[in-house]
């Protein structure tokens, strides 16, 4: 990661002192963020020469309650992350793009177990009016460009996805014609991620609908590794400040002796009342036969500027064997009140 990082900066660094350049707009290029937690403000800019630089990033306090866990009745937890990006245009008018994206955790901080993390994902990339071809960690592109909307505030809709993915080392293109967004990724063994994302406005409301099929690898709770096909759909409507969403799709896992499979419909709403914004989402389906299920319930009050109060109170539950074997399993039972501050 770090030596594809300091080539790429590299080469971003040669290529843009030796082209003659225009200025580049002032926007973010795709997201490499995956977590749940994403800057709601508008990137901050700065013109260097040739180049743009843009900045996001979230700070996040929180306080968590989690009634399945016996060991531990309640911790806090700091998280924090950030994307800067930086453009330049060739001479031919092609856009040339590095971006990185850092993010830094740590739980139960008051505690003498507290435990902290930190990762990241980089890419490069290049485009022009066909749209963007980027290498690095792009395996989540597709997937952000056709997923639901996240939920507000502290809501975090469990198992809302599919399990099977491909590697974080990966190429992808995203590309926009007309209403129609595609997107595709690509890992060194051949697996695969393809999206397109349809959004128009009709009349007084604004419809988004998504198509998404993933060939990925999935590895359960006893270190058995699958293969996996999968195809979702999603659809969203929006009316003035309420939007409604549906998700669905279906995935099969095959290893030489092992194979089953897995459907799931998920659904949410939100509202926005003036500095009060309100999500509830729910989520079924089947895996090897049994149930899993997750609900998730979000508020956010704006405070001021990327300032904001968030409550999320998520509950999911899945107990999954295959051969008396564990495929998946999860219980928890989560309420989360944060103070986060959005740039």
């Amino acid at each position: 990661m770090r030596n594809f990082l300091q080539k790429s900066i590299s080469a971003f660094i040669v290529t843009t002192g030796v082209l003659v350049c225009d200025t580049a707009g002032a926007q973010q290029l795709v997201s490499l963020n995956n977590d749940r937690l994403l800057s709601m403000e508008e990137p901050l800019a700065k013109q260097i020469g040739h180049t743009t630089f843009v900045m996001t990033g979230v700070l996040d306090s929180a306080y968590i309650y989690d009634a399945e866990d016996k060991d531990s009745v309640d911790n806090a937890e700091f998280f924090g992350n950030f994307q800067i990006d930086a453009l330049s245009q060739l001479s031919n008018r092609w856009h040339l793009g590095l971006s990185y994206f850092g993010q830094y955790s740590a739980t139960d901080v008051f505690e003498s177990r507290s435990d902290s993390e930190y990762r990241d994902n980089a890419s490069l990339s290049i485009g022009s009016s066909w749209g963007r071809i980027l290498t690095g960690n792009v395996f989540g592109v597709v997937r952000e460009q056709t997923r639901r909307l996240r939920g507000v505030g502290n809501a975090e809709l469990e198992f809302d996805q599919f399990l099977g993915g491909i590697d974080d080392q990966s190429s992808a293109y995203v590309g926009r014609f007309g209403p129609w967004i595609v997107s595709s990724a690509v890992d060194g063994d051949g697996r695969f991620d393809l999206g397109a994302t349809f959004q128009r406005p009709i009349t007084n409301m604004d419809y988004r609908v998504t198509v998404r099929t993933n060939k990925g690898s999935y590895i359960d709770d006893v270190e058995r590794e699958y293969d996996t096909k999968a195809v979702g759909i999603v659809a969203e409507v929006v009316y003035g400040s309420m939007l409604f969403d549906i998700g669905g799709g279906k995935e099969r896992f095959h290893s030489r002796q092992l194979k089953t499979k897995r459907w799931f419909v998920s659904t949410g709403v939100r509202k926005k009342f003036g500095a009060l914004s309100v999500s509830a989402e729910w989520h079924t389906g089947r895996v090897a036969g049994s149930t899993e299920k997750s609900t998730a319930l979000g508020v956010q009050y704006d405070i001021a500027r990327g300032l904001s109060g968030n409550l999320g109170i998520n509950r999911a539950k899945v107990k999954a064997q295959l051969e008396k074997k564990g495929f998946i399993e999860a219980e928890s039972t989560r309420t989360i009140l944060s103070l986060r501050y959005s740039f």
